[in-house]
């Protein structure tokens, strides 16, 4: 028997990501837009696969080819014939589905790997039965032959994602280490590169280490450089087939932009996609800034360093999404009274911005989003420069929201009972508040402390005070450092967790939740379960802790954890936890929250707290920082709470992430139509089938070229870092 955390269960949720309504309303130029973008980010999520595991894309192939030959209905008939039942032909289903949804067969959401829930036998022979393998035999069984063991393999290091011995990744080749990727680092920073689109891949030549930086582009070139004693190849045209036909459609959406600014961001996402230059998305970024309220909103590229094991390289994702123009009113009230909140957070002035540049705060129903999983609400761009002196943008994902929180009370875990009716009420409306709150005032504070590269500082160092040593500032940022690549391996953790925080320190205001329609006992209401939720969801984090590598396999879920153990320890009877029996009389737990305390004893625990993560951060307080944040991250079986052991009883009790079916755009003379599928397994595999009909051969020729780690390269005269610096 697998174990039931490395398979996806055949009553898994799936639900239809409705935007008919927000298509509808677009005009017929904007309706091409969304389209070209759409499909600019459909292609460039295919990355997705080659940066999940080395068999993700020969999986997506070996699907692709069945599934365009037959559609789930007719291999039904085929899977009957060689003896699966429909219970294992649904396990089969629901695992192509869960493929295409998390861009890999590792969750988006937790890293784990998953395998299907039916013996490899009756696969093979479903495979071998299929019309596919039947017109091309050949190719089919190399196909097969290429990914069977590890579509099924759960040994140790392949349960999750990891570098070296702690798991698997495609960021780095196998043999890479942490060492390894700090000396990568410190290379890109003597050449003012930038990590978020590269990959590194250590090779040996009679016992000569040389590293070979692959950057994401459509353009092809290399060079080679020397560093530490050690040899660096940089090579341009990494998934470069997919880069191209990114460009391409980006150059077809450019011809109904609405405005120039949304003509210049396009022009400056080809250049980078064309050559590998994180300068020139950082300029698009730049012009998608100030594209100030755009009916058709979008971002593209390598964004999210979450599955990045040293914290620095981004995943691909695009995003296109139609502004709701009543949810954004929301977010607009709360973007005028930023500034006032601002100052309400617990740490010196002088450790906030110097200005609040007013950002775009909008709700959007999504169209397209193409990656390894779908958040609720995003705060961009990442590049810290930008955000901190240029401005950000943030969006709520209302269609997302409308889905993905939706609770059945006989699912709820962990709870008491008078507890659950509230919660299932109250959900939806608390984490919009708090979404809200961690997007615009959580990513959106706090001051960095930099010397540039000419020796300037952005702060008087004569003057700031630390707060946590009542002595002044002793370090800070200095030339290319950034938040990512100082604090690496838990910078993206480590931030989720401070923006968590200002949201359940900021939703005690009243004010915020008079923004959202909040007042008296609704007001309370959601507050009581806006911080209930939050210390469930620590508890719920176990699901995500390796305890053989002592390792977080999630971001967001790592920082709520962590946010549980602060409230727990500020004892005074705030957070109960213990452990039960169910009614099933398994081990079950139990979490309770005074709601009397929150304003008093939870808000001086979150303001102590959330004032030291600040202050680490903007110090650059690498050790500080550290220290903190692993002590609270730390999972063991002694003190209070056995957090092992309740560990076990989340697994048993924990509920399949929900997955996501979405629409497609078709080109129909001259207007778009939009191309809706059923909340099934079935409906979601049909949704990719038919996303890359027009190309399918060559798309699927070029992923399986890609997918083959290449030899060793020869050096091209000509190579330049200029489009990168």
């Amino acid at each position: 028997m697998v174990d039931s955390q490395y398979y996806l269960p055949n009553d898994i949720g799936i639900s239809a990501l409705d935007c008919r309504e927000a298509f509808r309303l677009l005009s017929p130029q904007e309706k091409m837009y969304a389209h070209y973008l759409s499909r600019a980010s459909w292609y460039g999520g295919l990355v997705v696969l080659l940066q999940t595991s080395p068999e993700s894309a020969n999986i997506f192939v070996l699907l692709q080819r069945i599934f365009r030959k037959e559609t789930p209905e007719e291999l039904e008939k085929v899977a009957a014939t060689v003896g699966l039942s429909s219970e294992e032909y649904k396990a089969f289903l629901v695992y192509a589905a869960g493929l295409y949804a998390n861009m890999g067969n590792y969750k988006s959401f937790g890293d784990t790997k998953f395998v299907p829930n039916l013996p490899k036998d009756k696969l093979e022979a479903l495979v071998r039965a299929s019309q596919a393998f039947q017109e091309k035999p050949v190719e089919m069984e190399a196909l097969w032959n290429n990914s069977s063991t590890l579509i099924f393999s759960l040994e140790d290091r392949q349960k999750q994602l990891g570098l070296g011995d702690k798991g698997i990744t495609t960021y780095f080749s196998g043999n890479c280490t942490l060492e390894d990727a700090e000396l990568a680092q410190r290379f890109l920073d003597s050449k003012k590169l930038s990590a978020y689109n590269t990959r590194l891949f250590k090779r040996s030549d009679g016992g000569k280490v040389c590293y070979e930086v692959r950057l994401a582009s459509a353009e092809t070139s290399c060079g080679t450089f020397t560093f530490e004693d050690k040899e660096f190849i940089v090579k341009r045209g990494d998934y470069c087939p997919l880069m191209e036909k990114v460009c391409f459609y980006l150059q077809q959406a450019e011809a109904y932009a609405a405005n120039e600014n949304q003509q210049k961001m396009l022009e400056q996402y080809r250049h980078s996609f064309n050559f590998g230059s994180v300068e020139s998305h950082k300029e698009g970024s730049r012009f998608w800034i100030k594209d100030k309220g755009p009916i058709v909103e979008s971002y593209i590229g390598f964004i999210e360093s979450y599955r990045d094991p040293f914290g620095s390289r981004g995943e691909f994702e695009g995003f296109v999404a139609v502004v709701n123009k009543a949810m954004s009113e929301r977010f607009t009230k709360l973007v005028s009274s930023a500034e006032v909140l601002l100052s309400e957070l617990p740490w010196p002035q002088e450790f906030e911005k110097d200005t609040f540049l007013k950002p775009d705060f909008t709700s959007l129903d999504v169209l397209t989003f193409a990656g390894s999983g779908i958040p609720a609400g995003i705060n961009i761009p990442n590049y810290d420069d930008i955000r901190q002196s240029e401005g950000f943008k943030n969006v709520s994902l209302g269609n997302v929201l409308a889905v993905a929180y939706a609770t059945q009370k006989e699912k709820l875990t962990f709870l008491k009972e008078e507890d659950k009716d509230l919660f299932i009420k109250w959900k939806g409306p608390s984490f919009e508040v708090q979404v809200g709150l961690h997007e615009l005032l959580g990513h959106g504070s706090g001051k960095l402390f930099v010397q540039d590269h000419k020796g300037k500082l952005n702060f008087n160092k004569d003057k700031v005070i630390n707060p946590e040593t009542g002595e002044l500032v002793s370090s800070w940022y200095q030339g290319s450092e950034t938040w990512d690549s100082k604090f690496s391996t838990i910078a993206s953790s480590y931030e989720e967790c401070r923006a968590e925080c200002v949201g359940l320190y900021l939703c005690l205001n009243k004010e915020v939740l008079r923004i959202f329609g909040l007042e008296g006992q609704d007001a309370e209401d959601v507050v009581y379960i806006n911080w209930l939720s939050m210390v469930r969801a620590g508890l719920l984090g176990l699901e995500f802790y390796t305890p053989e590598s002592k390792n977080w396999r999630q971001a967001h879920m790592q920082a709520r954890f962590v946010i549980l153990r602060v409230l727990l320890e500020a004892g005074e009877g705030l957070v109960g936890l213990k452990e039960v029996v169910g009614h099933d009389g398994k081990p079950d737990a139990q979490i309770t929250l005074d709601r009397t305390k929150i304003h008093t004893v939870g808000k001086h625990a979150i303001q102590r707290f959330l004032c030291k993560l600040q202050v680490f951060k903007s110090t650059a307080d690498v050790e500080g920082g550290r220290a903190l944040y692993d002590g609270y991250s730390s999972v063991g079986d002694s003190g209070a709470n056995n957090f092992l052991r309740l560990r076990e009883t989340v697994l048993l009790r924990k509920e399949a992430r929900k997955m996501f079916v979405q629409a497609n755009t078709k080109v129909n003379g001259d207007h778009v139509e939009l191309v809706e599928y059923e909340s099934s397994a079935a409906g979601l595999i049909r949704s990719f089938t038919e996303r890359f009909q027009e190309d399918a051969d060559q798309l699927e020729a070029d992923l399986l070229e890609l997918t083959a780690f290449e030899e060793p390269i020869s050096l091209k005269d000509g190579f330049s870092l200029q489009h990168q610096i």
